[in-house]
Parts: structure tokens; sequence; C-alpha cells
């Protein structure tokens, strides 16, 4: 599934050819995603100019002056940036045309992504209006880990995967982030440390910051709006390592199972 960092490499990937372009046509070629797409939404962005394009999480929110487009790429969608004349691609479900001869495709094999319409403050939106803070925001840090995780019993890992808790950290970029700041994922939350949130504050805002810059990781179907692949997985330090010796002791990376999710971790460096 597309991460923070990959859906942010989307968005800049998309904002340097879309904003300011105005719609010329949409073709939908197979609505049936997650929830339908709106069989409207043609007409309502006929010739409507792209203003910006915001990231809430793992949304992208396209805003326009009647409304806005709010995206999400599920288990292996993805948006890039073409010609209208290239060949479609199988599950190249929707197709935004531009004024400047260029065409975004929404390409989506399980279809579990969505493209959905309002014309309301898209942040009070069901899909976003519980989210927590983004891991970038002044507020998160480790003192509002530390007020958040006092008294759970919850895994430390599955915590920091609580969109509630903060938006964006998904498997991968958890388990990266809790190898760097020391900490085994099945920890109980109540039971980490002040001094260990702030480091593991710190790191989190670390990966993703590098992923961004590596365009993301590519373990199965992502790709940048660009076409490229994400190279952040040749970083990766513990996910996927498993057997394999720790970068910092050499003791072999182990895995578990956390909420029914993969999790790597060394035995040695993580109390």
């Amino acid at each position: 599934m597309p991460e923070l960092p990959e859906v942010e490499t989307t968005r800049r990937g998309l904002e340097k050819w879309g904003v300011g372009q105005h719609v010329r046509r949409i073709r939908v070629h197979d609505p049936r995603l997650r929830w339908p797409v709106d069989p409207q939404l043609g007409l309502r962005l006929h010739r409507r100019k792209l203003l910006a394009i915001d990231r809430r999480a793992k949304y992208l929110l396209f805003h326009f002056h009647n409304g806005t487009l709010i995206g999400h790429l599920g288990m292996s969608g993805s948006m890039r940036i073409t010609k209208p004349q290239d060949e479609r691609r199988k599950h190249d479900h929707v197709e935004f045309e531009f004024s400047n001869g260029k065409a975004l495709r929404y390409h989506d094999p399980r279809r579990f992504g969505f493209l959905i319409w309002t014309e309301n403050d898209p942040t009070q939106h069901p899909r976003l209006r519980d989210l927590g803070p983004e891991p970038f925001c002044d507020s998160f840090d480790g003192t509002y880990l530390a007020k958040r995780a006092v008294g759970r019993k919850v895994a430390t890992k599955t915590f920091l995967m609580d969109p509630k808790v903060v938006v964006g950290v998904g498997n991968i970029y958890a388990s990266e982030s809790l190898y760097r700041a020391g900490i085994r994922p099945g920890r109980a939350a109540g039971r980490v440390a002040r001094t260990h949130w702030e480091r593991l504050a710190t790191e989190v805002r670390a990966v993703l910051s590098e992923a961004i810059a590596d365009g993301g990781t590519t373990l199965r179907d992502f790709l940048g709006s660009d076409g490229e692949p994400g190279y952040f997985v040749q970083n990766l330090q513990a996910y996927g390592r498993e057997g394999e010796p720790c970068h910092h002791c050499s003791t072999s990376i182990r895995r578990s199972v956390i909420s029914q999710r993969a999790s790597y971790f060394c035995p040695s460096c993580q109390q």
C-alpha cells in the first residue's frame, strides 16, 4: 500500500504539471472504485482550473473553485502524468486531460482506492475529520506521544500506526522508525519512557523525510507520478531483513506479527 512518502512524492509530481491548468475533459473508463466515481464529475470540472494539490495523511486533495476532489490510492493505486495519445494501460480507470496537453491517469488494479467529490471543507469530510496530526507539524513531538500513550497496553508499533494518533506512519516506516529509536515494536505503548518517545518522534520525521527524498519505497506496485519507482527500499535497515545481520550489532534481525502485520526488529538494539 502506498504510504505517506509515496503519496507526497505523487503530489509533488502532479503539482508540477497539473496546478494552474484547466480540465479539458475527464474520461471515466471504469467507475467501479471503492466508491463509484461521481457520474457528474466531468461536468463539474469541465474547464475548471486546478488551483492546488494538497496532501492530508494518505489522501490527495485536488482543489478547484467549486470544490475539492479527494483521492486515495488504496492498496495498489497510482497516479501518473502522461500524454492523452499514449496507449491506455489495463486498470487505468480515470483520466484527466489538461489544457497544457498533459493527462493525469488514475491506475488501480485492485480498485480499493477512490475519487470523491465534495463542495464542503474537505478536512471535515468523514474520511479526514478524525485524523491525528501530521508527523511534520509542530504539535507532533515526544510530549504529545507520551501523553497519548499513558496507560495504553497496545503494542507501540500498533499505536504508532493508528491514524488517530499520527497520520501516515504505515507498516514499513513504523518498523524503520522503531528500529532507529531502539524501541521493540511489541512493547506496550504505556511502558515506553518519555526520552524514547522524543527520539521516536525525531526518527519518524527523519525516516519519512528520507523516503520522500528518495521517491518512496517500491515493494510491489508503487510508481511515482513520472512512472519511476521509489528507491528508499535500498536504505531499509529493518523491514524485510529477517535473518540478516543488524547494521549496528550484527545480531540477526527477527520477524514477528503484530496486529496481523509483519514487524522486523533487532532483539539486541531494540528494548
